[in-house]
């Protein structure tokens, strides 16, 4: 095996840690049962359990309520609408699902939370009644289904995700299941991720707050409601749906999809932990680390599912209980330990090949105004733009065929890059969003804006 291949099996310290970790979370959750796995280079590099029942512990393919993370599942679906051309992320609610009475919210505000739709339903703790008291969408949002001016602020509702399963059940003429199940469920061999229980699966408990007992909690078919948090899945299947969700399956959605769903579309609330929305994926700083996934929980159920892009590391923990052992938390935190007890190898370094054409022309030192940058070109194709001080904007492109180049980061995100040449083919200056850059500061041979003194550069007189 070359050496920077890497061995993904884990070593024993860091199993026990894993093991560990999950066993004070049960513990000191009072959860019936904790059920976890940490995927690396795309496997399963380690499961485990805890259990309150000696000799039984569950195991990857035993099924739990995930709650919320089938949004994520529902975005995934909305995506494949959009890739497919059926419609825009900047359409209005109305022209696809006319009226909901929140015509006028877009399908990316829906996708992100900021469609300004309520929290929750009107009526009774929907997650713990009958769907048969929300019939009808109408019944999920309400004589005043708006809380805030659609656009101005993320504000998590499970109406928006609702709205999004009917979205999809207009399109594609099939009920919200059927299209998970045809469109993803199936390419990605996810067979224990279900509406409806199917055994074995954990039942949902409730615990007492102040004395060791339990209560059986009601599982209650979502109706309506299925899209913002019917599922039930197994850690097995979570586990490749995360591996899905970083390395994307030509099958269901693009790896540039996927990252467009991992972006933030949504700024954080002021004092939270997190990072912001994406587009069906919470954005979580935690231990220094970016985490993208979804938390999740029903009355007697938790989840949590978190990936590090950076360090390509995924961990998946789900719980039987209402509350007490903050699953998503515990996800982080399995992430965290591997990626800290066994780095991620670097990528080796390699040269680009013989035949490639390589605009060396484009490298080395550009200015815009007095500043001096530094272009570089990667055995990628990628090119990486940067000033040469500590701090300014840098970003990286990727090449085009016309022979610009996009800005796929930072302030440059979508701008384009182009080399304008001279007569003769030599590069005159770059030109990025009106910002041109010269070979000289103001070089007077270029199209500077503004023009550059005729007298030059000079000192006091």
């Amino acid at each position: 095996m070359d050496a920077l291949s890497e061995d993904l099996e884990l070593l024993p310290a860091t199993r026990r840690s894993l093991r560990h970790r999950i066993a004070v979370a049960q513990s000191e959750g009072r959860a019936p049962s904790v059920v976890a796995a940490v995927v690396r280079g795309g496997e399963v590099v380690w499961e485990g359990s805890a259990t309150s029942v000696e000799g039984h512990g569950p195991d990857g393919d035993v099924q739990y309520r995930i709650g919320s993370l089938t949004k994520t599942f529902t975005a995934v679906l909305v995506l494949r609408l959009r890739d497919e051309g059926l419609l825009s992320l900047a359409d209005p609610l109305e022209k696809h699902l006319p009226g909901t009475g929140v015509g006028e919210v877009t399908i990316a505000q829906l996708l992100s939370h900021t469609a300004g739709l309520a929290a929750e339903t009107p009526g009774a703790w929907w997650e713990r009644s009958s769907a048969q008291l929300r019939p009808e969408l109408a019944d999920v949002l309400g004589e005043v289904p708006l809380r805030h001016e659609p656009g101005r602020r993320h504000h998590y509702s499970n109406p928006g995700y609702t709205v999004l399963g009917s979205l999809v059940e207009a399109l594609r003429g099939m009920s919200w299941d059927e299209a998970l199940r045809a469109e993803v469920l199936e390419p990605l061999g996810l067979t224990r991720t279900t509406s409806l229980p199917h055994a074995p699966h954990a039942g949902g408990w409730a615990v007492h707050p102040w004395a060791d007992l339990m209560m059986p909690e009601p599982l209650e078919d979502l109706g309506i409601m299925a899209a913002a948090g019917q599922l039930w899945s197994t850690t097995g299947d979570l586990a490749r749906f995360a591996d899905f969700l970083l390395r994307g399956d030509a099958r269901v959605l693009s790896p540039e999809s996927l990252r467009e769903m991992r972006t933030s579309a949504a700024p954080p609330e002021p004092g939270a932990a997190e990072l912001g929305y994406g587009l069906g994926l919470q954005l979580l700083a935690h231990g220094g680390r970016r985490l993208v996934g979804h938390s999740g929980s029903l009355p007697g159920f938790v989840a949590g599912l978190w990936l590090s892009e950076a360090d390509d590391v995924a961990a998946v923990v789900l719980a039987n209980v209402t509350s007490g052992l903050p699953a998503a938390t515990v996800a982080a935190e399995l992430v965290g330990l591997v990626a800290d007890a066994e780095p991620r190898f670097p990528q080796p370094w390699r040269p680009f090949r013989a035949e490639d054409e390589v605009p060396l022309e484009l490298c080395g030192t550009w200015y815009w105004g007095t500043s001096p940058h530094v272009v570089r070109l990667r055995a990628d194709g990628s090119l990486e733009l940067g000033p040469t001080a500590a701090t300014g904007r840098t970003a990286r492109f990727r090449p085009g065929s016309d022979g610009s180049w996009t800005g796929l980061n930072g302030y440059y995100a979508g701008e384009t890059l182009r080399a304008v040449r001279r007569g003769d083919g030599s590069v005159s200056h770059l030109d990025l969003a009106s910002f041109v850059f010269t070979r000289d500061p103001y070089d007077a041979q270029a199209p500077v804006p503004g023009g550059v003194d005729p007298q030059g550069w000079r000192g006091i007189g």
